[in-house]
């Protein structure tokens, strides 16, 4: 049974659902790698988000599912590196919300599922798999590794479907002309990469 995701920050001050989600219409996956534990930690949210294994429960989609209900001005983007990458998050608590290409130009939504109610979680079932579990922390040999490449197989044919059908185009998080950030992201300042231990 397909049903909406619904999610929420810390706070409540901004909250929406990803509709018609499960497991056949996005891709439920575990991320250990350092810039989504960094993010998290940068914001002081690891009880909310980090797993035993420092990974980040997050839930992938196609970005015309994105409904934001409320709060859409309280959003703003954040580059934790030069990649390409935009992490979201939610001014008013400093809640991580999402994670996108830095443009609309490359269709997808990553929601972040510790912002998302029980019973939504549980529809999606298990994860796909786990990934970067090289930078998870304790004994991962029962966890299942998810590598990138599959990801992206499954993850190219709703980026085409997006694209073909002007989707990527109803995404609320980007401007629908221009495919930018509603909201001009900034990067993580030096002093900033500095008590993260990146610089």
């Amino acid at each position: 049974m397909t049903a909406d995701l619904h999610f929420a920050c810390k706070c409540g001050a901004v909250a929406g659902k990803v509709e018609h989600a499960d497991c056949k219409q996005g891709d439920h996956v575990v991320c250990h790698c350092t810039d989504c534990r960094d993010l998290v930690r940068h914001f002081g949210q690891e009880s909310r988000f980090l797993d035993d294994h420092d990974g980040t429960a997050l839930y992938q989609s196609r970005c015309a599912r994105l409904q934001i209900d409320r709060g859409l001005d309280e959003l703003a983007g954040l580059h934790m590196t030069d990649a390409p990458t935009l992490r979201w998050y939610a001014r008013c608590c400093g809640t991580p919300m999402f994670n996108t290409y830095k443009n609309g130009r490359l269709p997808y939504v990553t929601t972040l599922l510790g912002n998302c109610d029980v019973e939504s979680r549980l529809r999606l079932g298990d994860p796909l798999g786990h990934l970067f579990l090289k930078d998870a922390k304790g004994d991962t040999s029962g966890l299942p590794e998810l590598t990138m490449s599959r990801l992206l197989r499954r993850f190219f044919t709703r980026m085409i479907k997006d694209i073909a059908s002007g989707d990527r185009r109803r995404n609320p998080l980007f401007d629908a002309k221009t495919l930018e950030p509603v909201i001009k992201p900034r990067h993580l300042t030096f002093e900033e990469q500095q008590a993260l231990g990146r610089a």
